[in-house]
This record gives C-alpha cells, structure tokens and sequence, in this order.
C-alpha cells in the first residue's frame, strides 16, 4: 500500500490548539497512520511539499440541504425541475462541497431520496463527494415549517411511524422540525409546532435505532421541548434563553446557528427575487438570532458549524461565509474551526473516523494558503483536499495525481 507524506506545512490538529510546525502527516490508504517530526521521514514514500501552507482536518459542515441550490427561490426552482435534473444538481453540488475542503456533510432533508443516493454514490466512489449523513425527510406537522419536502405527521404514535419510514428509507440521522421558520409561508419562525410529546416520540424512536436526533427549532417553546427530550443539536436556536442555554451545555446538546442563511436574505432582500414573506422574517429575527448565538457561547453550549446550504443566495461549497459570521459574532478563528472539525464530528458521531488529524482516522485533509488562526477567510484558498486518502484536489506544485 503506497505512503503519502505531507511534509512542510503548519499544523492545525482541529482539537482548538495553535499551529503546530516541524510535523508530517503520514498517510496509508485511506488512514492517517503517523504524525512524525517534518525530515525524518523513510526514503520511499511519496513525499508532498506543503511548504508554506497550512494543513487542516477535513472540514464538516453540519447543515446542508443538496436538494436546494441555493437560488433566490430555492423552492419554486425544486418545483419545476424534473427528478432527473434535481438528482443531476445535487450531484454538482456535492463536487462543489468538497472541492471546497469540506470533506462530511450533514444533509437536514430534501425530497426523492437524493441526499441518501449522493451518500451512496460517494461512499463507492462513483461521483466525487463529500461523506454523507443523510436524514431523509424531516418530519413537521401538518401544514407546519418544511411540509412542502417533510413527512406531516401529527400525534405521537404517527410521529413515531414517521421516524420509523426515515429509519427503513436508510437515514443515519433523524430530523424534526419543532417549530415554525422562515422559508415555508404562513408560519413564523417565534411559533411552537410539534408538541412535547411528539417530540419525545420522535427521539425515542431514533435513540432506539441508535440514530441521532437535529431539530430545526427556531421558538422558545420548541427550543426547550427538544432539549428536555434530549436532542442532539437545535438548528437555529433563534429565541434561545438563558436557562436553556444552560441546560444545553450541561447536556452537551449543541448549536448549529446558521447565521449565514438568514444574513444572505437581509442582504439581497426582495431586489434580488427573494420571497418577501422570507425577507419579512429574516429581517424580523436576525438581531435575536445574534443574542442568541452570543448567549450560547457565553453558556459554554458545543457550537458546530452549519451554514443551511441551499437556502436563498447561500450555496453549496464553502463553509467560510458562516466561520466568517461567527468570528464576526466573538469567536475566534481556532475556536471556528474546532467548529467545523473535532465539534462538528463528536456532533455527528464520527469522532472516532473525523474531526483531528491523529494515527488511525480517516485521511480526510485539506491544506489552505495562509494562516487560517489569523485570518478565517484564508481557509477559502483550498490548495489541496484528500478524502479518504484520495486526493480530489490538486492545487500544489508536484503534487502527485
């Protein structure tokens, strides 16, 4: 089995420490299989010169929609496309990703299976990709946020065989929307929607097929009803509270803000062919969605990296945009990439394969020009990618192909 070394480079290990110089990475296959002193490397392997660059864990992002492209109405165009385009699309979209070093993905829902064929897809290599966690369809009530492309799904027990069709469809993570939002009209993002006890059967039931749970979870009620049924991230968090915030942190439940998505449509607004009703709120909530953010790190809350992709003006491919907001909003630059790699793998169980460059994990790497614990933005000059060892691009000179 040929050996790639990757010599030359600073060293950001994705656990928040400092960069490190004078360190090789050495790879085998699919696996990162040593961390020596840079020099003192065997003659034989191939060797990489990364002099100059900075070399990362693979970046995660923990919230991204392929079946949305990211277009002023991301939903009417999901609409007209015909099933072949929208599975076409999505598959450009997972090139863009991990092109962008974004190396996992967690897909929150979408419509005709696309996120679970792209998983499959570029787990066998067929396409390039990132890795993929797929949630199927989310399931909301009736009418609620994201019925156009979710599972409706009202009362406890109904609830429950909900879950139970995304858990035989194949889906690795379960998602729910708890409560109302910005993109469905007729429903405010300050609104409660699944009740408590549907949220508990909800959790139940993937907890008992040893899923993971997200909740798209925007108002306070179903913020807190999520968090005492014991969920594994809240997306959004925007009217988030003290108390839970707390509650958050002693149980570990992390964040995902997304504070991207709501910024691109303030930004653009109705100008750019946005949906008003989407503008209305964005507009409405993007003030508390910082509070909210704010008030999460202050608690000590896991924060993981997200950015909603495909929503409105919010593309698939780089995370920077959203690491850029949350420097912005009082993060450091280490602490936003620990977001995107050690958080963001424990969040989506894949610390063990994920997340830190260490002996024994996935040979998920990326190496950017600059340095990217000064300045977030340097992580966007993507040099070099390698997803389980293969590398996807190729951006250095000699690089072998």
């Amino acid at each position: 089995m040929e050996r790639l070394i990757l010599s030359g480079a600073a060293l950001i290990d994705g656990t928040g420490s400092a960069p490190v110089k004078g360190r090789a990475v050495v790879v085998e296959g699919d696996r990162i299989v040593a961390v020596i002193p840079d020099g003192r490397h065997p003659a034989g392997p191939t060797v990489l010169d990364l002099e100059g660059l900075t070399l990362l864990p693979g970046l995660i992002n923990c919230h991204v929609h392929f079946c949305l492209g990211g277009e002023p109405d991301p939903a009417k165009v999901l609409a007209e496309d015909p099933p072949a385009t929208r599975v076409l699309k999505a598959a450009l979209r997972a090139r863009q990703t991990v092109e962008a070093g974004v190396t996992t993905v967690r897909d929150l829902g979408g419509i005709d299976g696309i996120a679970l064929a792209i998983r499959d897809t570029t787990r066998a290599g067929l396409i390039p990709g990132p890795r993929v966690l797929a949630a199927a369809r989310g399931i909301c009530m009736t009418g609620g946020h994201g019925w156009q492309f979710g599972r409706e799904a009202d009362g406890p027990d109904e609830v429950r065989k909900a879950v139970r069709e995304q858990l035989k469809a194949g889906a690795d993570v379960i998602k729910i929307f708890a409560t109302g939002g910005v993109m469905t009209p007729g429903v405010e993002p300050g609104s409660p929607q699944l009740t408590p006890e549907e949220v508990r059967a909800a959790i139940e039931e993937a907890r008992k097929a040893g899923r993971r749970t997200a909740a798209h979870a925007q108002a306070e009620q179903g913020i807190a009803a999520c968090v005492d049924a014991g969920i594994d991230s809240i997306e959004h968090g925007i009217f988030l509270t003290e108390p839970i915030a707390q509650k958050m942190a002693k149980a570990g439940i992390a964040l995902v803000a997304t504070l991207i998505a709501p910024e691109q449509i303030v930004v653009h607004g109705v100008k750019a062919g946005i949906p008003e009703f989407a503008v209305r709120k964005s507009e409405a909530v993007r003030g508390r969605h910082l509070e909210s953010f704010h008030m999460a790190v202050r608690a000590g809350v896991p924060i993981a990296a997200g950015t909603d992709a495909g929503t409105p003006l919010n593309p698939h491919g780089s995370i920077v945009p959203e690491l850029a907001l949350m420097v912005k909003a009082g993060m450091t630059p280490l602490e936003t990439i620990r977001a995107a790699t050690a958080t963001a793998a424990r969040l989506v169980a894949l610390g063990h394969e994920v997340g830190t460059i260490a002996p024994g994990l996935a040979a998920d790497l990326v190496a950017v020009d600059g340095h990217p614990e000064e300045r977030i933005e340097a992580l966007a000059d993507v040099r070099l990618v390698l997803t389980s060892g293969r590398i996807v691009v190729q951006r250095v000179a000699g690089a072998p192909r």
